[in-house]
């Protein structure tokens, strides 16, 4: 027996340091993947799919993210089972709940609404622990755990969550405690343990049959996120469930978030900066974060300033990461003596060069003035 095991999708998801345009087509990307799935199932001949949890990025969503996420779910074609996670759980304004959900919701899906048991078919069943507020008093799944024979039934436990073995706060009550889900395994009630919550592809302990899908497209930097944009295919003999499950990760999102870290202290780091964006493919689905250090003179810092405005312009974003970016900018000798100017005009120059030069309440601004008198004057720009 085949199945898909995803999680996160997080629909209606928003980034705020998106360009203007390339927010709907994140969120489009976001709704493809998940209509994608149905093509993965019908090629691995999938039975199923389980969304461990934060289907939705929250409860209140508009009507057309609903609509447009369940015609997206119409499309995988085959069963999918969604449960309710700690983004989208099932409180009083549960999206799962609402008139337009369950009008509209298709035939192919169901949501695990109840903790305990649901019966796929004979000799299979699915064993589900959703959240019913976003602050759980107890072990989410280990409730759903206790009465479970070891018959010979397999049995996938779908559940949504931080593990203790990850964390340092190991008192947090929501937390799930892997000792209990490897007892279950390992008397043979539970066969495969389909989490959700970490948004990279994760192997939680040591018996091959817990695992973190991760988010089928990227939600956050490469430096937070280590492995995002895939969903898992578990393989699991029905005939004989103690036999090694086999895990099959398959990349689906197309999306990079990307953080860079450089010292740019002359033009030529500011060139090798200039190059190794360029040469970064799909800028429209790339959002990029630098991370800046070093000491430039006025015209190198105006150089760098248009260039990173250009790339702005090509990605999908691209932002400066101020709390890892420290750039002291000093007026070089001589850097102003070619303007062309004189008189008044001239000894502002100088008296600019000067504040810049200080450490005064006013030499961010002069720095600031000198560097646009550089760029009206056609110099520094990339």
């Amino acid at each position: 027996m085949r199945f898909v095991h995803t999680a996160d999708w997080q629909l209606g998801m928003t980034r705020y340091f998106l360009n203007g345009e390339a927010q709907p087509r994140y969120s489009a990307a976001r709704r493809d993947v998940v209509a994608g799935i149905g093509e993965l199932a019908a090629d691995t001949g999938a039975e199923f799919v389980v969304v461990a949890g934060d289907v939705f990025e929250h409860n209140q969503l508009a009507p057309r993210d609903v609509s447009q996420s369940l015609e997206a779910m119409r499309a995988i074609g085959v069963p999918v089972y969604l449960l309710p996670g700690n983004h989208d759980p099932l409180d009083a304004s549960s999206v799962y709940t609402s008139p337009l959900f369950r009008s509209e919701c298709p035939e192919n899906v169901t949501v695990l609404d109840r903790p305990g048991v649901y019966e796929v078919r004979p000799g299979l069943q699915l064993v589900a622990a959703p959240w019913t507020s976003k602050a759980p008093v107890a072990d989410p799944v280990a409730s759903v755990l206790d009465d479970l024979p070891a018959d010979g039934v397999a049995r996938i436990v779908v559940g949504h969550g931080g593990v203790d073995i990850f964390v340092p706060d190991k008192d947090r009550p929501s937390l799930i405690r892997l000792a209990a889900l490897e007892a279950a395994i390992a008397r043979g009630a539970v066969h495969y343990v389909a989490l959700g919550d970490k948004h990279s592809r994760m192997q939680v302990g040591s018996t091959g049959r817990i695992w973190y899908s991760g988010s089928p497209e990227v939600t956050n930097y490469d430096d937070i996120e280590t492995d995002p944009g895939h969903v898992l295919v578990v393989n699991l003999d029905e005939a004989d469930p103690s036999v090694p499950v086999r895990v099959e990760p398959r990349k689906v999102g197309r999306w990079r978030f990307v953080t860079l870290r450089r010292s740019v202290d002359s033009s030529r780091d500011i060139a090798d900066l200039d190059l190794n964006l360029d040469l970064m493919p799909d800028k429209e689905r790339t959002v990029v974060r630098v991370g800046l250090t070093g000491s430039l003179t006025v015209t190198d810092k105006a150089t760098l300033d248009a260039c990173l405005d250009k790339y702005a312009r090509l990605f999908a974003a691209l932002t400066v990461w101020d709390k890892q970016s420290e750039i002291a900018v000093t007026p070089a000798d001589g850097e102003f003596d070619d303007l062309g100017i004189g008189g008044f005009a001239a000894a502002a120059v100088d008296e600019l060069v000067a504040t810049a030069r200080s450490d005064g309440a006013d030499a961010d601004d002069a720095r600031a003035a000198l560097a646009l008198l550089l760029r009206l004057a056609d110099r520094g720009v990339a």
